[in-house]
């Protein structure tokens, strides 16, 4: 039995026998995930009870809180985490004449499948907030460890096999791997596509790489791309900001208070304060709370934007440009660490199926499919897809490194791993 059949047949088992299928309260808690996963988190208490048929009195006497429903989920969801990571693990011990790459792709569809019954609680995960309930903010928080560490026992007998080079930091693959196809249960990678299919592209990327031949450090780091892009993050250098701008003044006051409290936590009360003004001229000035973040969010998108115009605009080949692509990413993550924040808190707004949110990533996702097309052709990406437009999607998540993988690598090192797990592959040549 393969570790995804056993992983299924445990959740099947364990759901039968603990989650009391067809009581109230499970109805509950399905119709509320469908309802997060396809309205996002501002879903009501009084949509989630029209939606299962019940009056709001009926559904208090099973949870007395949307965060009550957000807990349940979030435990859930972690419990199925490990139970896959246990079905891998023991398949591990099993006869199996696969190969390293095979078991890799069988453990990334697992958790990728897993991301998608779990939608609601996987965009809590990515994109949490400050919550006053303290289970639901430990919940958020908590990582995948069981999960992480599956996939870190499979690595391993990759590489004893001869699969995977031996100067890979397979802690950090594992963590990456498992992140990115946790990102699966988040239709800005799957968008149309089934969940084995995007895992499998991405594991084929993560492990194999897009390059026909592998490119070294020395000749990336001399592309005009790269020297193009470092010249927009140079740009980036502090600004003081005009007190007489006063818009202006305010952004700053809220995005400095957004990255400090988190999104939800924030009132305009607080950006007013920050920002030595009263509320009322704030919400003249920049009107809603909702508005200030549109308007955060744009000028930081403008920032990442014009990396990306200088990259695609140089004199170079477009493997070149994908990887100074990466560069623009690491960097602005590195300096814009509130934004990015914000930014998740931006997307936490939207269901999990909103195939497009923010920067221009509509606009991205062309730009993408234009020079993987273009590379194809050109002979210079080798990669086995039949959709070019799941292709870019999937290529657009692992340029961006998870942040947590920054603040523990650095950034050259960190561009190094994306080279790695983007173009030239971990694997042993």
């Amino acid at each position: 039995m393969t570790a995804a059949k056993r992983a299924a047949a445990v959740t099947k088992t364990q759901g039968s026998e603990s989650s009391d299928d067809g009581t109230r309260r499970t109805e509950i808690l399905m119709t509320a995930e469908t309802l997060f996963a396809t309205s996002g988190l501002r879903t009501s208490l009084q949509e989630i009870a029209d939606a299962a048929g019940i009056l709001p009195g009926s559904l208090y006497h099973h949870f007395d809180s949307k965060e009550a429903i957000l807990v349940e989920l979030m435990r859930r969801y972690h419990a199925d985490l490990d139970r896959v990571a246990e079905a891998a693990v023991a398949g591990l011990d099993e006869s199996d004449e696969r190969s390293a790459s095979d078991r890799i792709v069988e453990l990334g569809t697992a958790i990728a499948e897993c991301a998608v019954r779990n939608r609601a609680a996987l965009q809590m995960s990515f994109f949490e907030g400050p919550s006053a309930t303290t289970e639901l903010t430990t919940l958020t928080q908590l990582r995948p460890v069981r999960l992480n560490d599956a996939m870190l026992q499979t690595l391993r007998a990759g590489r004893w096999s001869g699969y995977i080079r031996s100067d890979i930091d397979l802690p950090v693959l594992a963590d990456r791997i498992c992140q990115s196809m946790l990102h699966v249960g988040l239709d800005v990678i799957r968008h149309k596509a089934t969940p084995a299919r995007v895992a499998t592209l991405l594991c084929r990327i993560l492990l194999e790489g897009i390059a026909s031949e592998p490119l070294g450090d020395a000749e990336l780091d001399s592309s005009a791309a790269f020297a193009a892009v470092s010249e927009v993050v140079d740009s980036w250098a502090e600004v003081d900001v005009d007190a007489s701008d006063k818009a202006r003044h305010v952004r700053a006051a809220g995005r400095a208070v957004f990255g400090r409290r988190g999104y939800e936590a924030t009132t305009a009360r607080d950006i007013a304060a920050a920002a030595g003004m009263a509320t009322g001229t704030v919400y003249r000035l920049i009107g809603s709370k909702d508005q200030l973040l549109a308007s955060i969010m744009q000028e930081f998108g403008e920032k990442v934007g014009a990396g990306w115009i200088a990259a695609l605009n140089s004199d170079s080949s477009v493997l070149e440009k994908l990887d100074a692509l990466s560069w623009i990413n690491i960097m602005a993550l590195e300096r814009f660490p509130d934004e990015f924040r914000i930014q998740l808190a931006w997307m936490r707004q939207s269901p999990p199926d909103t195939p497009n949110p923010g920067w221009s990533f509509a606009a991205r996702v062309r730009q993408m499919k234009s020079m993987l097309t273009a590379g194809i052709r050109a002979g210079d990406i080798s990669v086995e897809s039949r959709s070019t437009e799941m292709l870019a999607r999937c290529f657009i998540g692992v340029q961006w490194i998870p942040e947590n993988i920054l603040r523990q690598v650095g950034p050259r090192r960190a561009l190094q791993l994306v080279r790695d797990t983007s173009l030239r592959g971990v694997v042993a040549r």
